[in-house]
Parts: structure tokens; C-alpha cells; sequence
């Protein structure tokens, strides 16, 4: 039996997050630990190890349209390798031996730039709409969108990365012969056509609630950080937060209304300082940057009549956004005398402010007017 297939063996037979496993492993090798599995005393996974058919579930990967990758090959995330020896997390942790991978990307190019985008089952039409926002602009911007598939948040973020130009990876907590949830069957088939969906889990394996905490620690794993959008009190995106924090990947969390339930986790985890609050895309791409650099041009703050004195904006806001006004109407206006008008009006001509027409009168330039 190859590395490979003993993975893959190893995989069909242990819960995913299993820190002694992935041990195990790492120092006899996947082969020595399958064999010494089937050789062990008798218990539920030597018993369960025993039914394994090696050559049986290299056909049902290959029939389902799947491909099994593990260490070393080009398609295996490196940020997985950051999950060996790191603390646990409700008891779990440890780098997968082997993800079954469908879809017609490659992984280890997508997850090069791989952000997680998480979130709330139950979201609010401001959560899904921040997240597809969000999705879309980064994944235009060349980031890949990961998450976990399910309903509110995820979804959003998925349908987001898919208007966007680089493709999405979802990382589900079952066999991707039957991913769940069912109701995501379409979502799931446009995000296999350019990205991928990933599993720790064999073909025909439902998922379960460890499960679902297991694959949290890949979607923090694979990304260079985690943006939670929405989440209550109690909810599962927490989870996949709190292993970011323990993998010291970028934590941030989008602020929403102070009424709203599911903005809860996001306020607290801002005014605790476990998250960085951000408010668009850049901000994110900002925070990703090397020393935080900006990746593109902000809206300037300042104003074209900021630097005008008093008497100068006092007169030229008394010139109408449309048509136009004679001197003498406009002293009135701006409470200035006659001559101080005049002069004033001469050099705010000079500076672009203003123009006089061929009556005299005076009115904004055109690219003014139409501001």
C-alpha cells in the first residue's frame, strides 16, 4: 500500500481533528499507522479499520468525480501545515492526512490568496448583502473567497466571490458525493466549474456537529484571514474566529446595526480588540497589504474649497449650482461690499472658482455646476 492510499484508509476510519492521528503520522508515516490499525487490539476503530476496502474506495473517489491530495503534492494548501503542534480548540486540532477535493480548480493556486469570509446561518438582508459585497470586490481584486457552503453568511459570500473573477473554495463537513446542505445543489455545481469544494470525509459520510467545528480549523487554516460578517451570541462562526486567532491569522469583523442580533459577536469582538473592524474590501485588502500598505487610492477627504478664506466661500456659495448672478446680487447675498465683491469675485476667476459670462454675470465653471 502507497502513502497515498494508506491516507486516504486512515481518513475513511478517523474524525476529522483528531490530534493524535495527525501525530501519529508525522512520525511513523501514514503506511506504519494503518498497518499497526489493523493489527491492533480489538475495538471500535480497529473494527471499523478492518471493513475498509483500500482498492474499493480509490474506485468510489474516482467514480464520484473526486481526487484525494495530501502533503507534498501542489494542490495541498500550506497554510494546513500551520494546524501540526498548534493548541487545540474544543479538543480538536491537527493537520488533515488528506482532503478528498472535487472541482476544475487547483487548490493550492487558489488557496495562495484565500480569504474566509464567515458568518451567520440565520443572516439579515444587510449581512448577505455586506458579504456578497465584500466577496464580489475581492474576489475582482484576485483574492479567493473561502467559506463553509451553508445557508446565510456562507452563501452569500460564495454567490459574492461567483460575480467576482477568481474562483471560490468551500470547505463542507461531508462526502462531497452528497454535499450538504441539499438546497445548496446549484450553488455547489457553479462553484465546482472554476473553484473547488474540499472534505476531510470519504464519499457517502454525512456531517455532524464536531464535524462542523473540525472544519472550521481548515477554513482558518487555508485563508490569510477571517472576516465574520454576522453572527448572535451563540453561533458556530465564533468557532472558526477563535482558530484564527490561535493560527495568527488576520481577525476582522464587520460592524452592523447596534439593534441587531446578529451583530452581537461582531460589536464585542471590535470593542474587545479580537477583531479589526472593516467597512468595505479595501480596507481588507489594506490590512492584508505588507505593513498594511493600501492597495489602492482612497477618496480624499478634503474639499476643492478648503482652502478658501470665509469672505471667498461666504461669495461663492452664493452662486447658484445652475444659472447665474450679477455682482451687485451677490454682495447682497454674501453681506460684502461692492468693492470687496468685485475683488474677490477677480480672483476666485483666477483660481477656477468662477467664470463671467458674456452679460457679465457670474456663475460656476462647468465641471462645478454639474458636481
Amino acid at each position: 500500500m502507497d502513502e497515498r492510499t494508506a491516507r486516504m484508509c486512515l481518513a475513511s476510519v478517523t474524525e476529522p481533528g483528531h490530534p493524535a492521528v495527525g501525530t501519529a503520522v508525522a512520525e511513523f508515516g501514514a503506511e506504519a499507522v494503518w498497518i499497526g490499525l489493523l493489527g491492533g487490539d480489538e475495538g471500535p476503530l480497529t473494527a471499523r479499520a478492518r471493513l475498509i476496502r483500500p482498492a474499493e474506495l480509490v474506485q468510489s473517489t474516482k467514480a464520484t468525480g473526486q481526487r484525494f491530495v495530501i502533503p507534498g503534492d501542489d494542490e495541498w494548501p500550506v497554510g494546513l501545515a500551520d494546524l501540526a503542534g498548534c493548541d487545540p480548540v474544543q479538543q480538536l486540532s491537527g493537520e488533515p492526512v488528506g482532503l478528498w477535493v472535487t472541482g476544475g480548480g487547483h487548490l493550492g493556486e487558489l488557496s495562495a490568496t484565500a480569504l474566509a469570509v464567515v458568518g451567520s446561518r440565520a443572516s439579515t438582508a444587510y449581512g448577505d448583502l455586506v458579504a456578497a459585497d465584500f466577496s464580489a470586490d475581492l474576489s475582482e481584486a484576485g483574492r479567493t473567497v473561502i467559506s463553509g457552503g451553508a445557508y446565510g453568511i456562507d452563501a452569500a459570500a460564495h454567490r459574492g466571490a461567483l460575480a467576482g473573477r477568481t474562483p471560490s473554495i468551500a470547505v463542507l463537513a461531508c462526502g462531497l458525493d452528497s454535499p450538504y446542505p441539499r438546497g445548496h445543489t446549484r450553488l455547489f455545481e457553479r462553484l465546482a466549474e472554476s473553484g473547488v469544494l474540499i472534505s476531510e470525509l470519504p464519499p457517502g459520510e454525512h456531517p455532524t456537529r464536531v464535524r462542523f467545528l473540525a472544519r472550521n480549523r481548515l477554513i482558518a487554516a487555508i485563508g490569510a484571514g477571517v472576516i465574520m460578517v454576522e453572527a448572535a451570541v451563540r453561533s458556530g462562526a465564533r468557532n472558526t474566529l477563535t482558530w484564527a486567532t490561535v493560527l495568527h491569522r488576520v481577525v476582522m469583523a464587520v460592524p452592523g446595526p447596534v439593534t441587531s442580533a446578529t451583530s452581537v459577536t461582531p460589536h464585542r469582538l471590535i470593542r474587545d480588540a479580537e477583531a479589526v473592524l472593516v467597512s468595505s474590501a479595501a480596507e481588507v485588502l489594506e490590512l492584508l497589504s505588507p505593513l498594511g500598505r493600501a492597495t489602492g487610492s482612497r477618496p480624499s477627504e478634503a474639499r476643492a474649497t478648503d482652502s478658501l478664506s470665509v469672505d471667498e466661500l461666504r461669495l461663492f456659495e452664493s452662486v447658484p449650482g445652475r444659472g447665474a448672478r450679477g455682482a451687485d446680487e451677490l454682495a447682497v447675498r454674501a453681506g460684502l461690499p461692492m468693492p470687496t465683491c468685485l475683488a474677490l469675485l477677480s480672483q476666485l476667476a483666477d483660481r477656477g472658482y468662477l467664470r463671467q459670462d458674456t452679460e457679465g454675470r457670474w456663475r460656476l465653471p462647468p465641471r462645478a455646476a454639474a458636481g
